[in-house]
């Protein structure tokens, strides 16, 4: 079997004006077509499908305005049935192009021609073959090199009578066309049957004719079966942004054009300008991005499964991610991996929540807070962000237990009223050292509270971010009788009642 030469780079063949358009509850007008025009070309996409000139007057002016528009490094493509009318005017829209093609199709399947046409398989040849000479001759009348497009409409139904669509199509090229679609128009079996019955087209007909697909994507496999065509040497790929379309839709341009990128083809597309042209075609087409499509849904970086969390957050800064396809600044997408918390999350959410909104975390700090998140998850479904910083602030900075500081003032310099209930009982010490921790815990030590400081740090909170007055927060660690570390964390306008505060709640955890 042919397949792909090295180094043939994939023809890109958009069809959103024409095939896209045909399917929106309301079509898009001369300016939005104009404006989406742009916006495709922008991409790097070498050709372009911009309309059917027969269907409507509307259409008509949309495409003879695209043509002259379009410079000579664009194909601007317009469709046409096999009758001579459509014909006559696709080539009145394009004489004034660049570089046109007039496309033409008609059915080659067997129970199209049959129930839908009413016509005999002769006859449909005679039509096709009919169509593309007179396609050819009316491009010479304009002056304009002949390319014209054949599509075998239904292809995909093809592989009971493909000797016979085999034939048709060597009699289409011999009278002028130069690139032959094979769509996929209902999609109803595997990627491997269409390809297969492709492969056997391309064998048949010329070396230098030009094999082209285009899918729907009705049982959801049109990008596998586009990207697969393309490895077997179909090199002209029609592709619709954000795969609208009739019914479940088209090939969608952004996942082939990736996954091609990812398998190591230099595609010629500008992938960075996938991310924000598909939110200006979803918000011009009125098709809302589904939450959980590939690439561009809001959902498509989200994890909640504390494993993917885990993965994800270890890879975050690689180009390689454990748990997504691409760096998402590949698409211009620039909003960060989205990590949220549910009954199903881990530790590491947690932490990674808490570290997005600029707090100090350990990842014990963050089991300790597992039981709490998780039941509220349990309750609540997903947490906000702010749910999780709440529990923070409950249980890792204001830690409930037998110890409650009352109030904590200096006396003079080096020497501090302490004064805090433990279990009810109400307890009151001067304490004397070189600061207020060194003095607390002087204090403490006088009433028999005894502890071992391990560690110290005090970190300045941006008050720009949180909104308020600037806040200090203390970290504290002590040791307990089994010498395993214990931190405790408090936030205050005061840096020293922040310290104090994160020694109590170190202690309401030792007692």
């Amino acid at each position: 079997m042919q397949r792909l030469k090295n180094g043939s780079a994939p023809y890109f063949y958009d069809i959103t004006l024409r095939d896209g358009n045909q399917s929106l509850k309301k079509p898009w007008s001369l300016e939005e077509k104009l404006f989406i025009f742009d916006k495709i070309v922008e991409l790097g996409i070498p050709a372009v499908e911009i309309g059917f000139p027969a269907s409507s007057q509307m259409d008509f002016e949309c495409c003879k305005t695209l043509c002259e528009k379009a410079d000579k490094n664009t194909l601007v493509s317009v469709l046409a049935r096999a009758h001579k009318g459509d014909i006559e005017k696709a080539s009145d829209a394009i004489k004034n192009s660049k570089k046109p093609r007039i496309h033409t199709f008609i059915t080659l399947s067997p129970f199209h021609m049959e129930h839908v046409l009413n016509k005999k398989p002769d006859e449909v040849a005679t039509l096709a073959i009919d169509a593309v000479s007179y396609a050819k001759e009316c491009m010479e009348k304009i002056n304009k090199e002949v390319n014209i497009e054949f599509s075998v409409e239904h292809f995909g139904d093809c592989s009971q009578n493909i000797d016979f669509v085999i034939d048709v199509l060597k009699d289409v090229v011999q009278n002028g066309a130069k690139t032959i679609n094979l769509p996929n128009t209902v999609e109803r079996y595997r990627p491997k049957k269409f390809i297969e019955t492709m492969l056997k087209v391309k064998e048949a007909l010329p070396d230098d004719t030009i094999i082209s697909v285009h899918n729907h994507n009705d049982l959801g496999m049109a990008t596998a079966t586009t990207v697969e065509s393309y490895f077997a040497g179909a090199l002209q790929l029609e592709c619709c942004l954000n795969g609208l379309g009739e019914r479940a839709g088209n090939t969608d341009f952004n996942q082939v054009a990736v996954a091609l990128h990812n398998c190591g083809i230099k595609t010629g597309i500008d992938l960075s300008k996938i991310y924000e042209t598909s939110l200006i075609i979803s918000q011009m087409s009125k098709v809302k991005i589904y939450e959980k499509a590939p690439l561009i849904g809001p959902e498509a970086l989200a994890h909640r499964s504390g494993i993917h969390q885990d993965g994800a957050i270890k890879t975050k800064e690689m180009d390689f991610g454990a748990y997504r396809p691409i760096h998402p600044d590949l698409i211009g997408r620039y909003d960060d991996e989205k990590i949220g918390f549910t009954s199903q999350s881990g530790k590491t959410a947690i932490y990674d929540i808490i570290k997005a909104q600029k707090y100090p975390i350990t990842i014990k700090e963050s089991i300790a807070l597992m039981p709490y998140a998780k039941a509220l998850a349990e309750e609540k479904g997903e947490l906000k962000s702010d749910e999780i910083l709440q529990l923070y602030f409950d249980r890792i900075c204001n830690i409930k237990g037998a110890f409650e500081l009352i109030s904590f003032k200096q006396i003079e310099k080096g020497v501090f009223d302490l004064f805090f209930n433990f279990k009810g009982e109400r307890k009151e010490v001067i304490g004397q050292g070189n600061g207020p921790v060194d003095a607390c815990l002087n204090g403490l030590k006088k009433l028999g509270f005894e502890t071992k400081l391990s560690y110290y740090k005090q970190y300045s909170l941006d008050s720009d971010d949180k909104g308020s007055s600037a806040q200090a927060m203390s970290m504290i660690s002590m040791l307990n009788k089994n010498n395993e570390e214990i931190i405790g964390r408090a936030i205050d306008t005061s840096t020293a009642l922040a310290n104090v505060k994160a020694i109590f709640n170190a202690l309401n955890q030792i007692y």
